[in-house]
């Protein structure tokens, strides 16, 4: 993951604040897809679960300063996703989730939601 823009985000606890917004996400392929665009994971990606739970609970990965002050990933716009596939966001709720017991600094939360599938 890398730093985008002129610096990072902190949070008052120090940690670094990544945005992964998932407007318009669908199905896995675009969930992959957003995470490798969106967090800047490196060329090996594999675009499946087990890389993504490994690209996140990996501190070498992640933008400059998170490894000393920690992660928080903030996964916003996932409704969507969440109405259209309930399993495969249910497995990627997993993996958020188990990344952050791997190991010590990352923390993944649910922002907004966003609207509501009609």
């Amino acid at each position: 993951m890398t730093e985008g823009g002129g610096g990072a985000t902190r949070d008052p606890a120090g940690r670094i604040v990544v945005t992964l917004d998932l407007a318009g996400v669908t199905d896995k392929a675009g969930l992959m897809e957003r995470c490798a665009r969106s967090l800047g994971l490196p060329e090996w990606f594999g675009r499946n679960w087990d890389a993504l739970a490994d690209s996140l609970a990996d501190p070498s990965v992640w933008p400059g300063g998170a490894g000393e002050r920690g992660l928080l990933l903030v996964v916003e716009n996932w409704r969507e996703y969440a109405e259209a596939r309930p399993e495969e966001w249910q497995i990627a709720e997993e993996v958020f989730a188990e990344a952050t017991d791997r190991g010590p600094g990352l923390f993944v939360t649910l922002g907004p939601g966003g609207p509501a599938a009609s």
